[in-house]
């Protein structure tokens, strides 16, 4: 294990499950993991009550205080402006100042989004930072790029997505020459929308990344590729997709085992079998949709999450800090910076 300490400010009032299983989850992660330090940041009354019947390492686990909170329904923008004392405003400040190398919170995702790019700013040569959440396939993890930031995307913005999300897969995910798909309605490059055939073309001539062509929504559950590029408002729409369906199956299987004797029989006799495999399926081991680009690591994890996946979350930033993804950022656009020099 790295002796290199990972410092996450963690944001204690956001999310449906706020504050007690973030909280948990806090606690799971400095048990698990001797190379964390967390900051709960939020209601030091509210945080201090529910730690005082919890076992954890005091030493590495702190608290700073926010008396405010930002809640969903808030509008972003005029929320990180005006409640500067919010959990999510200070987590994002503790980042920014270099007190904490990550933050993570499972509020408000436009307020995340907003504070971001507002408080903690973007990487130099950084256009759009995008939010890429892993999802499970057949075949492991593939990371969607972008879900949820980036609405109305340029084709130089899924350039930059397909490096980052390439160089993300090869240091967090240990694949060597992650292979990167271009999302598109049909495997043609001249199908597609504008976006995706003046994207296509780009793609093909980086020799930074592993590019196999466009994908379809149904080659992603099969794994045909380890990064998803697309913009914002579709990937949005593949992962809502995705979260609905996988809900649907397994309240379907759950329904259909115990539907007479005979199948409550053999649903006991594959129960080990099949839980283990829809272990795979499970989203929430990956942690969160880190907010790639940004001068420090900002993780959006699941609104309703539980102290499970909060701890994974905070694994997920343990990964990326040892791994140093910023710097390999950083050298990507150097290079593109020196290439754009050559060619004019």
């Amino acid at each position: 294990m790295s002796d290199r300490i990972t410092r996450v400010a963690l944001d204690a009032m956001g999310g449906d499950n706020a504050p007690l299983e973030i909280i948990k989850g806090a606690v799971q992660a400095v048990q698990q993991n001797s190379s964390v330090e967390i900051t709960l940041v939020g209601r030091q009354a509210d945080i201090s009550g529910i730690l005082s019947d919890l076992s954890f390492s005091s030493d590495r686990l702190n608290i700073c205080p926010a008396s405010e909170v930002i809640e969903m329904a808030e509008p972003p923008v005029n929320a990180i402006r005006t409640k500067k004392d919010s959990s999510m405003v200070k987590g994002m400040l503790l980042v920014k100042d270099g007190t904490c190398d990550a933050f993570i919170t499972a509020g408000s995702t436009g307020a995340c989004l907003v504070g971001g790019q507002v408080l903690v700013g973007r990487l130099k040569g950084i256009e759009r930072p995008p939010l890429a959440p892993l999802l499970p396939t057949a075949k492991g993890p593939v990371l969607l790029i972008d879900c949820g930031a980036n609405v109305d995307a340029r084709s130089s913005h899924l350039v930059q997505f397909a490096q980052m999300g390439s160089i993300y897969m090869e240091n967090i995910a240990g694949i060597k020459d992650p292979r990167v798909g271009l999302f598109n309605i049909g495997q043609e490059p001249e199908k597609g929308n504008a976006l995706v055939k003046e994207t296509y073309p780009l793609l093909e001539e980086l020799d930074t990344i592993n590019f196999i062509g466009n994908v379809e929504a149904r080659d992603i559950p099969a794994g045909v590729c380890d990064v998803v590029v697309c913009d914002a408002f579709v990937g949005n729409a593949i992962l809502k997709m995705y979260e609905g369906v996988a809900s649907v199956l397994l309240k379907e299987i759950k329904t259909a085992m115990v539907s007479n004797p005979v199948s409550t029989i053999g649903a006991m006799l594959v129960k080990g079998t099949l839980k283990k495999n829809l272990q795979r399926f499970d989203s929430s081991q990956y942690g969160g949709a880190p907010l790639l680009g940004l001068k420090g690591l900002v993780v959006k994890t699941h609104g309703n999450a539980d102290a499970d996946t909060v701890c994974n979350s905070i694994l997920q930033c343990i990964s990326f800090h040892e791994a140093d993804i910023n710097a390999k950022f950083k050298d990507i656009m150097q290079l593109v910076d020196r290439t754009a020099g050559k060619d004019s």
